[in-house]
């Protein structure tokens, strides 16, 4: 992610003050044993005095340039949710504003109902994301828990997401190697098809030279159910793994850009921790496509 010229500007400024101060509470501090070299109580003070100053403005700076990166985060997050609902929007008007000033075929009008419909799905999903990211810090138990089969969820998220990008059958490929009890965990059916549904939308997202997603329900153990979604798309350098799942972080190659909030993979790590599991990501490095782990006990109180 970018930050905006101005702050990267304003980080230098604070760094480069911090590092001037460290400096000078140094100069003054070498001073200060020189001219009380003799009398240790002055000395022993001064010293702890000096260390306290310079330990303050480093934590200071640190948390200075923390927060100006939080708020590019959100700069970048408003720019982003912006753009995910004026597009849809601007759409569906222009489709409207087709319909009401030309006489068009009923061939052409059942298309742009159905381009308006698909808009309206990918505004009511935006809105859906923001308002879940919004209570996933502060929901802690479930009000509607039930028995969740994770084989038919995934089959339903499979379909669902081979509908929305319009995809064959066999560009998302399902395998169950446990269905009915074995796949049953205790959890809220809604969030989880959020997460399978998130994860499946980064895989096409993230295949721009042909989707080929694969998705296994398994069981690695009689407590827990597993769920990988494996792509080969264009991959994930390591030093991006564990920063993919912040909020508001959107991982971006330089040349390809995906669009979205930033908060698909946080969505998909709150929900998997609020049942009690974990999601993780591996992938070899650019160019070689990526999976995702969620792991998720049968039961959980």
């Amino acid at each position: 992610m970018s930050t905006f010229p101005g702050r990267q500007t304003a980080t230098a400024v604070f760094i480069a003050l911090c590092v001037i101060l460290v400096a000078a509470a140094i100069s003054l501090n070498v001073g200060w044993i020189l001219v009380n070299g003799r009398r240790v109580l002055p000395l022993v003070l001064g010293i702890l005095a000096f260390m306290l100053i310079i330990a303050g403005l480093v934590v200071f700076t640190v948390f200075l340039i923390r927060e100006i990166r939080r708020n590019d985060q959100h700069d970048a997050f408003i720019n982003a949710v912006t753009h995910e609902l004026k597009t849809p929007i601007a759409s569906i008007r222009l489709y409207l504003e087709t319909l009401q000033a030309r006489d068009v075929s009923e061939e052409q009008r059942r298309t742009f109902y159905q381009v308006m419909l698909s808009d309206t799905d990918r505004l009511q999903r935006t809105v859906e994301e923001v308002l879940k990211a919004g209570a996933a810090g502060q929901k802690g138990r479930y009000a509607q828990r039930a028995p969740v089969d994770l084989a038919t969820l995934a089959r339903e998220c499979v379909d669902t997401a081979r509908l929305r990008h319009r995809l064959p059958d066999s560009a998302v490929a399902l395998d169950l190697q446990v269905v009915g009890p074995a796949a049953t965990i205790v959890g809220d059916a809604d969030d989880l098809r959020t997460a399978l549904s998130n994860l499946l939308d980064n895989a096409v997202k993230y295949s721009p030279d042909g989707v080929m997603v694969r998705v296994d329900v398994s069981a690695p153990d009689a407590e827990h159910v597993r769920v990988r979604v494996h792509d080969q798309g264009v991959g994930i350098p390591p030093s991006q793994l564990t920063r993919i799942f912040n909020r508001f972080y959107r991982f971006q190659m330089k040349q390809y850009s995906v669009k979205g909030t930033g908060l698909g993979l946080f969505l998909v790590r709150a929900i998997a921790r609020q049942h009690g599991g974990k999601v993780t990501a591996s992938s070899q490095g650019a160019g070689t496509g990526s999976t995702f782990t969620l792991e998720l006990p049968r039961t959980h109180a």
